[in-house]
């Protein structure tokens, strides 16, 4: 991760951030020498062009980067792509820049690689804390995000239901923080058929695990995460093309986790629990089938109608124990349908709740942090699409449309007592770099969801 480095460094190259408007004043303060070598390089202050400019002994002096003024919405972490761009040395921020927080955020997020397999970077440009920032909590955010996005771009074979109970406790370890689990033949005693009955054909066996932090005296926030560690589909399998990213199948429960670590290490005064349901939907003669009926830990018996929608099973029973203790807050993440994508495209989740004032501020907050989500709505009229002619309900719709509404009624029908509740459809993937957002495995969600919950209940 590329270093935030204190605000007293002399040695540090200015970064002038400047729009088209702005650029005939800057070129005016600028040495004769740096005006002229800017303008040989064509620079124009384009949004994302940037120019080098060299001091009399050709020694690099300083920076441009065009940014788009006009658009808009500005791209907060439009600064960060020059982490990836500049050569190794200290840089510091200078000029029109909107919010020096997310542009911090957005330096140390571009410097993002997932070097498991291969050697890491060395070490490059290094950006000094801009005033005003608070660099700890900058830091805090990127490396939870680079957590979460290093559980993502793990392939299967490193990481099954084992390696996402460890790097829970690894964190629990980390912060403090107390883990149970229940695995395998155990979910079927103490209650979680569904869990079981999605996650039992893998040799992998499935589990939920449930982390628990704070005082118990504190408001209770709780985070649920679907970690399926790979999605064949099940016995209604997928074709070879849709199964080659189901290695980001457990991206809600990434969320989850870099969520948690935010909240936690921010020592934010709240009771904390994180529940992930983590398993494989694996085939073999004992996996679940189309028309299988599920009873579930809320008593509602589940007639399947697709083996590849599984993910709304494992949380349906997490998200019905999180609600038996009626917690203040409770969030679930979840890569959840393609429906949500085919709606609102990858960069844009879509989110439900019933609590109009909580959607109001997952909106404004996201916008605010620059982690955008998107309401789409528990349309009660799509209720009927879920009816089973056999059982208490379908998991999945009776028609071709609103696949994303209806999950999310799905899941609404296991939460009864919070009222403060919302779902997260998110994609967990970056298809196409932008700044900050390197291509592969994406945390959505969970920095809206920790300032949210910074918000809502501050320290002291």
């Amino acid at each position: 991760m590329q270093s935030l480095l204190t605000p007293a460094s002399a040695a540090a190259i200015p970064v002038h951030v400047v729009s088209a408007s702005g650029w005939p004043a800057l070129q005016e303060r600028l040495p004769t020498a740096q005006r002229g070598f800017a303008l040989a390089q064509g620079f124009t202050a384009r949004a994302g062009q940037h120019a080098l400019l060299p001091d009399a002994e050709g020694a690099l002096a300083a920076v441009l980067l065009g940014i788009d003024a006009a658009a808009r919405r500005p791209d907060p972490f439009a600064p960060g792509r020059l982490a990836a761009l500049l050569p190794a040395g200290d840089y510091a921020l200078s000029g029109e820049i909107g919010d020096c927080g997310l542009a911090a955020l957005g330096w140390l997020l571009q410097g993002y690689r997932f070097d498991r397999y291969r050697k890491p970077n060395p070490p490059g440009a290094r950006l000094v804390v801009p005033e005003g920032v608070d660099g700890e909590e900058v830091r805090l955010i990127a490396e939870s995000t680079m957590l979460a996005r290093d559980l993502v771009n793990t392939p299967a074979n490193d990481l099954g239901p084992g390696e996402i109970e460890a790097a829970i406790r690894a964190l629990a370890a980390e912060c403090g923080a107390t883990v149970a689990s229940i695995v395998g033949d155990d979910l079927l005693a103490r209650g979680f058929p569904m869990i079981h009955a999605v996650g039992r054909a893998s040799p992998r066996a499935p589990r939920l695990v449930d982390l628990v932090w704070g005082d118990a005296a504190h408001p209770k926030v709780t985070l649920v995460g679907k970690g399926v560690a790979f999605d064949t589909g099940g016995l209604d399998l997928k074709p070879g093309a849709a199964m080659l990213l189901m290695k980001k199948d457990m991206g809600g429960a990434a969320a989850a986790i870099a969520a948690a670590r935010m909240i936690m290490l921010a020592k934010l005064p709240v009771r904390l629990r994180l529940l992930v349901p983590a398993v494989e939907n694996a085939v073999a003669g004992n996996a679940f089938r189309p028309g299988d009926v599920l009873a579930s830990r809320k008593g509602l018996s589940v007639e399947i109608g697709n083996t590849d929608a599984e993910g709304r099973l494992i949380l349906a029973d997490a998200l019905t124990l999180a609600d038996e203790e009626a917690p203040d807050l409770l969030v679930d993440f979840a890569t959840l349908t393609g429906a949500a994508r085919t709606a609102l495209g990858p960069e844009l989740p879509p989110f439900y709740t019933h609590d109009e004032g909580l959607a109001a501020e997952i909106a404004r907050l996201g916008m605010a942090v620059n982690d955008p989500v998107w309401r789409l709505p528990l349309w009660p009229g799509y209720d009927g699409l879920l009816d089973s002619r056999i059982a208490d309900l379908n998991h999945v719709s009776s028609g071709a449309m609103a696949g994303s509404v209806t999950a999310a009624l799905f899941l609404n029908r296991f939460v009864e007592k919070t009222r403060s509740y919302a779902h997260f459809d998110i994609y967990a993937w970056t298809a196409s770099a932008r700044p900050g957002r390197p291509e592969g495995g994406e945390c959505q969600g969970a920095r809206l969801i920790h300032a949210l919950v910074k918000r809502r209940y501050p320290r002291g």
